[in-house]
């Protein structure tokens, strides 16, 4: 088979595509030229999101709980699907049902459609004959996880959009409003204290330049974005990210919610725990908090118990390590992890609500030393001015 995937390195295609395995015997790096194919494609409406993968595992569940045969849903839900990615995925499924596949392995052909979670639950089911139940559980995990996810991305959203309104009312101070201020200062040839100064020095710098100051942000800002793509970048990025004051722990929480309601679906699934740590560690969304995920699997590898390996990460709150504990004694660890999915997300959608109570100080902060600066380095000379006009 052939296929196309996006990953940081031929390794990492190698190991993914292993987990689901496929072996891989050559792996060529993709043309710049597929680039623009792809952003052709999207442009013509051929974008793939996860609300297609949610209602198809949901139309799934009804049709294989119902026996309909699934080259025969496939073919039914082809007839209603607009031209896409994901029409010309189920079509090649449903092609390679018919040559005999079964159809785990033919999602797999397509991972840029269907996840290698996903593909190992639906091949969990079909082993054991409740395609039904692999797909309901997958559909209610896509709804869940997608709600944490906007969650999350609300929670960025509004302190995002407040930074760059404080950016772009400093850049328009700094070059349209006080080079009026100099030309009054330079008319009355006034003595300016050293902050006056240096706002001037920086204004007419941003005034005379502006080109070269948009260049260089352009530039640092693609820079940062290829650094952030290499496997150090991203994880030094996701590290850091979690460490902001608020918003840092509404990403951590959302992202621990991720984990354990992955990890409670492919529990009950049958999925062997080391193999599903090791694909939901690729789906959880941040490299620092997989890079724990890990760290459990090679815990639990050696035969300690998942709430042992918890503790030793240090990610999980003692609240949470009880809830494990309790499910390593019980037996019903993934009603446990459901538990503490339910938790954090509780946790991330009150956080949510209240975002801008809990951020409205450090945004007080950040406007008033902006407001400081510009006293002290702008209206502050204007009362000597004043008093050289009235002598």
């Amino acid at each position: 088979m052939r296929g196309i995937r996006e990953a940081e390195s031929a390794e990492v295609v190698a190991a993914e595509l292993m987990a689901v395995d496929i072996i891989p015997v050559t792996i060529t790096p993709e043309q710049t030229r597929t680039d623009w194919s792809r952003l052709f494609a999207a442009l013509r409406g051929r974008r793939f999101t996860t609300d297609q993968l949610i209602l198809f595992s949901r139309q799934m569940h009804g049709l294989t709980r119902a026996g309909v045969p699934l080259s025969r849903g496939l073919e039914c839900l082809l007839e209603s699907l607009p031209p896409g990615r994901f029409r010309e995925a189920l079509a090649e499924i449903q092609t390679a049902l018919e040559e005999g596949r079964d159809l785990a392995g033919a999602m797999a052909r397509r991972p840029d459609v269907f996840p290698p979670l996903y593909v190992s639950i639906v091949r969990v089911g079909e082993q054991l004959g409740k395609l039904d139940e692999a797909f309901a559980r997958l559909h209610t995990y896509l709804e869940r996880d997608k709600t944490t996810r906007q969650q999350i991305v609300a929670a960025l959203r509004y302190p995002t959009i407040v930074l760059v309104a404080i950016a772009v009312a400093v850049w328009v101070i700094t070059v349209k409003v006080i080079p009026v201020f100099a030309h009054v200062y330079a008319h009355f040839r006034a003595r300016l204290p050293w902050a006056t100064r240096l706002i001037l020095a920086v204004s007419d710098f941003a005034s005379r330049y502006w080109l070269v100051v948009t260049l260089l942000v352009v530039a640092a800002i693609v820079a940062a974005r290829l650094y952030l793509r290499t496997p150090r970048g991203r994880y030094l990025w996701d590290r850091t990210k979690l460490r902001f004051p608020v918003v840092g722990g509404i990403t951590l929480k959302g992202s621990l919610a991720r984990f354990a309601r992955a990890f409670a679906m492919s529990y009950r699934a049958g999925l062997p725990i080391v193999q599903a740590l090791g694909l939901i560690a690729r789906g959880v969304g941040n490299e620092f908090v997989a890079e724990r995920i890990l760290a459990m699997r090679g815990g639990i590898e050696r035969g300690e118990s998942i709430s042992r390996t918890a503790r030793a990460v240090g990610l999980f709150t003692p609240v949470v390590l009880q809830m494990l504990r309790i499910g390593d004694e019980t037996g019903a660890i993934d009603d446990m992890m459901d538990e503490v999915a339910t938790f954090y997300e509780d946790e991330v959608a009150y956080e949510v609500r209240n975002l801008s109570t809990l951020i409205e100080p450090f945004l007080v902060v950040a406007l008033g030393v902006m407001v400081l600066i510009l006293a002290l380095g702008v209206f502050l000379p204007m009362w000597d001015l004043i008093q050289v006009v009235q002598h």
